[in-house]
């Protein structure tokens, strides 16, 4: 009788949670129903106004007279000291559009690539950005993952009582309005969202010359197709006014399918009510909520790619998981990190059929995603943007919080020196390295299953010794973490993931907030966290390879 009185009680309290949050953002969305100018608002239009934007002309005016957009701001004063100042080498010898298209990628504020208080505005432009209850939230969320962890560790946690019919469409819904409610709310960087913008209206408009109309495109052909759908739609009257919640749709819900990928994973391999806990885990963790429902990045979109392309090479389906591996590359230069994990499991097969398949497979993806812009922009064209991308940012590192950032670093030339090496290629000896280094790992783990692990060390060590990253990069660890637990089941994998939530959400968050661009206890305690975990990881996934098969069994 006291398990029904308690099944019934948690029944009713999720029911509630989801109503609420039903009621809370339906009525936040309705707001924005009518209200043109509310999606100009949520983000301020700070920095550059789109092409052919007419709106905050008095913006564009000060840029032009080389002050600080809306310098008068009330959000965030104590960022706006440093207003208008530009990175150090950008006052050096950098040409205008090097300086405008720094700009255009959050350089301005306070002139170290920070997004400043006047990027970070809710609809209303109020200087509320609700700091407060996103920390007590992240700390809470912490404290009952690690409680979660320890309990699943030593197998105290009993199966859940309630319907796994009832609990994950139910989890599923809150987490999906919990993350609608919290994208008009709270804050989000303007620059970064007027960009999408700009990009989707000009998709919208004629898909394969996107990079000749719109400012600065220089994404992969991939995610231009989804913005033009968004631009599509936010160009008419019915969704205008919610042009700026469209933007942050695709990786809201990008989220959403990445989680039930990770429960249906784990339903299989582990218990039912581990499964839900893990699912879950990613569904409320706030580093995943800040990227995308926060700062309208396009981080989870990559990820949910990833994680397919991983979880396929993992099943054995090699020719799959190169269409998702291509079109992760073609998403996001990042893509080309985790090419090689494709590379090992080929060698490990030892199979020419195998090889010729899958290059053959990624390379028609790829050909089908970016034809339509080749026609239009010549085939030289793809390499410039690729190679454009790389070099953009020439410093030892873009707001990571990593090896170089830990010595002091962050947004120094990457032609600085260590023993007489630049930044540069210490990072590129870095990348060198780790690649060997998961190499080694997973042909001598000589397991498929050892994919995610390896991929999560390879994205763990390039973040952390590679130069040129940026604060989000680290992004899809920790979702690799729980794919690494899932196949492996090695307990220390769980401790590895919640210190990569907190990095990961520390780093994000600090950055999206405006925090101090100084060697600040914040950029100090997180960065020496990414290296030690990487170090954690690398003995970790080293012991599981020395079993047999790669496999570790509880």
């Amino acid at each position: 009788m006291n398990n029904i009185k308690r099944s019934v009680a948690i029944k009713v309290s999720l029911i509630f949670v989801l109503l609420a949050l039903m009621f809370s953002s339906g009525y936040e969305i309705y707001k924005l129903n009518g209200n043109k100018l509310s999606s100009q608002n949520q983000v301020g239009f700070q920095g550059m106004a789109p092409s052919g934007a007419a709106s905050n002309k008095s913006s564009n005016n000060n840029m032009q007279q080389g002050k600080p957009p809306n310098s008068s701001s009330k959000t965030n004063k104590s960022f706006n000291n440093n207003m208008g100042q530009q990175p150090p080498n950008m006052q050096q010898g950098k040409s205008g559009s090097q300086v405008n298209n720094a700009k255009n990628h959050g350089f301005q504020g306070n002139g170290q690539g920070r997004p400043s208080g006047s990027n970070f505005q809710n609809r209303n432009g109020s200087s509320s950005n609700y700091s407060i209850e996103v920390i007590i939230y992240s700390i809470i969320f912490v404290i009952s993952s690690i409680c979660l962890f320890i309990m699943a560790a030593h197998k105290k946690i009993k199966e859940f009582e309630i319907s796994e019919k009832f609990l994950i469409p139910v989890l599923i819904g809150i987490a999906l309005f919990l993350r609608l409610f919290i994208a008009v709310i709270l804050p989000s960087f303007s620059s970064d969202l007027n960009l999408f913008k700009d990009w989707a209206v000009s998709a919208g408009k004629s898909l394969t010359t996107v990079y000749s109309n719109s400012r600065n495109a220089d994404y992969p052909p991939l995610y231009m197709y989804v913005l033009a759908v968004v631009g599509k739609m936010g160009n008419t009257s019915a969704f205008s006014s919610y042009f700026n919640l469209l933007l942050k749709l695709p990786s809201i819900f990008a989220d959403i399918i990445t989680a039930f990928l990770i429960y249906k994973l784990a339903n299989k391999r582990l218990s039912r009510s581990l499964s839900i806990i893990l699912s879950s885990f990613y569904l409320f963790n706030p580093a995943i909520l800040v990227n995308a429902s926060v700062w309208g990045q396009v981080d989870s979109f990559f990820t949910m790619i990833l994680v397919l392309g991983i979880y396929m090479l993992s099943e054995g389906k090699v020719g799959i998981s190169a269409i998702f591996f291509s079109a992760a590359v073609l998403m996001k230069p990042q893509g080309i990190i985790f090419l090689p994990i494709l590379f090992f499991e080929l060698v490990r097969l030892k199979s020419i059929k195998e090889f010729i398949k899958a290059a053959l497979i990624g390379l028609s993806v790829a050909v089908i995603i970016a034809i339509p812009f080749v026609i239009t922009n010549g085939i030289p064209w793809l390499f410039k943007l690729y190679s454009g991308t790389v070099g953009e940012y020439p410093y030892a590192s873009v707001n990571a919080f990593n090896f170089f950032s830990l010595i002091g670093k962050n947004y120094a030339s990457d032609s600085g020196t260590i023993l007489g090496i630049t930044y540069h290629n210490l990072g590129m000896i870095f990348i060198i390295l780790v690649t060997i280094i998961s190499f080694i790992i997973y042909i001598k783990g000589n397991n498929k299953i050892m994919a995610p692990a390896v991929a999560l060390l390879e994205i763990s060590g390039v973040f952390t010794f590679a130069s040129s990253m940026h604060e989000r990069y680290l992004f899809p660890a920790v979702a690799l973490s729980i794919l690494a637990y899932i196949y492996l089941k090695d307990r220390r994998i769980l401790m590895a993931a919640i210190g990569l939530s907190i990095t990961v959400f520390a780093n994000t968050y600090y950055v999206l907030i405006g925090g101090s661009t100084g060697y600040t206890p914040v950029l100090i305690v997180t960065s020496a966290l990414n290296v030690l975990i990487f170090g954690y990881l690398l003995k970790i996934i080293i012991d599981i390879s020395k079993d047999r098969g790669g496999v570790k069994i509880d």
